[in-house]
């Protein structure tokens, strides 16, 4: 049986997580909907997720500062 580690170690945190994952694909110019996105890209959803990675970085990076 697989674990699955995509798993939030805050469940509370899961709405800003969509939040956030909703304000990141608006800026590359992708249009998510609520639940399924399954009818995405690869490029689409790894633009997504490459913003994402982008503004956590810059965000530790500005905390360090």
């Amino acid at each position: 049986m697989a674990k699955n580690s995509n798993q939030l170690v805050n469940p509370n945190a899961r709405e800003a997580m969509n939040r956030f994952k909703m304000e990141a694909a608006n800026e590359v110019g992708v249009s998510l909907k609520q639940g399924y996105n399954g009818d995405l890209t690869s490029r689409q959803a790894g633009s997504v997720g490459g913003q994402m990675v982008k503004k956590m970085i810059e965000a530790y990076e500005n905390g360090m500062k």
